[in-house]
């Protein structure tokens, strides 16, 4: 059974049409003005219309009260559609809301968006690639997302688990936020560490869909490299990606954005829905949920990767050897050890 949370607007009857049919027997739509409550150990579906100005203001409500809790969504397992009038912000408002949905304690399945903007384009290269209209592969998407919604099933245990990262070990914040972290997970657990340092990590070069099909069913990518040669056999066997963040600009580091793009050609033969996420950010001022939005938006909804709740760790810490001196964070490094072999 899932449980649809449509915030009302002049626009959610249409998408309310569209999901009465799909969804499966025993299906409760609920309106989140009437309230949030036991919503904990549900399968979620958050469905939002969005308007003319990209809005919705029960919507907004909502999300308010996500992030002023840590529980409301404990143990759920979710997923979201978004529609628009117009052609911009459904996925910033569903990242927005995966986020805030994740840090209340709700999970996400890998690829847990389908959005529509209002002309449709964004599914033409679904209908050509499946022989039909916009329209036709749109409402296939929804089907499918509200079929591995109802059927999920948690991963295996976490077995190994692999950690990226593009520091400087000596002067790195994020690194040594990832020691304490590390000393911190059972020895049982395999860990391996990739440094992906300047002049390792040549960028997507944006090859055509079928030559990258091509390169990713050979195991490979056009660029070869250290890409194909350690992180793509690295990911394949790992249980769970730790991506660890140095806030650059309020954005990942060039080489750690040149990897996600470069697992495209991965990604084309293996989907990542039994693989964890998760991510550890330091920031020298402000912004670290920035970067925790780019890591779920890349790695979640494109990539496939699940979202256990709470998937990140947030710190911040600007002079070099300050993180380690931040009070109570040994207790917290060890907290999210305990999470990540948990999860």
């Amino acid at each position: 059974m899932l449980t649809v949370l449509l915030p009302e607007n002049d626009h959610s009857p249409a998408l309310r049409d569209l999901l009465v049919p799909l969804l499966p027997p025993g299906s409760e739509l609920r309106d989140p003005d009437d309230g949030l409550e036991d919503l904990a150990g549900r399968r979620l579906l958050f469905a939002v219309a969005l308007d003319e100005g990209g809005c919705n203001m029960a919507y907004y409500r909502m999300l308010s009260r996500l992030r002023r809790s840590t529980d409301l969504l404990e143990g759920s397992i979710g997923a979201c559609i978004v529609t628009g009038v117009g052609e911009f912000y459904t996925k910033d408002v569903a990242r927005d809301m995966v986020f805030a949905a994740n840090q209340a304690g709700c999970g996400f399945l890998g690829r847990p968006l389908v959005e529509a903007t209002g002309s449709l384009r964004n599914f033409r290269t679904q209908a050509q690639i499946g022989g039909t209209d916009e329209v036709t592969a749109f409402h296939a998407a929804v089907a499918e997302l509200l079929s591995r919604l109802d059927g999920w099933e948690k991963p295996a245990p976490i077995r190994h688990v692999l950690a990226l990262h593009a520091s400087q070990r000596a002067t790195s914040n994020t690194l040594a936020l990832w020691e304490l972290v590390k000393a911190g997970l059972p020895s049982d657990l395999g860990v391996q560490e990739i440094c992906l340092r300047n002049g390792t990590m040549a960028d997507c070069n944006g090859c055509s869909y079928t030559a990258c099909l091509h390169f990713g069913e050979q195991g490979g990518c056009f660029y070869g490299g250290p890409m194909v040669d350690e992180v793509y056999p690295a990911v394949r066997k790992c249980d769970a990606l730790v991506m660890l963040c140095a806030n650059y600009n309020d954005a990942l580091a060039a080489n750690l954005t040149a990897c996600v793009n470069r697992l495209t050609a991965l990604f084309r033969q293996t989907r990542m829905y039994d693989k964890r996420i998760f991510g550890l950010i330091v920031s020298g001022y402000s912004g670290g949920d920035l970067l925790a939005r780019q890591l779920i938006s890349a790695l979640n909804m494109n990539k496939s990767f699940y979202l256990p709740p709470r998937f990140s760790l947030l710190e911040t810490a600007n002079e070099r050897g300050s993180l380690v001196k931040l009070p109570g964070i040994e207790a917290q490094a060890a907290a999210f050890a305990r999470h990540i072999a948990e999860s």
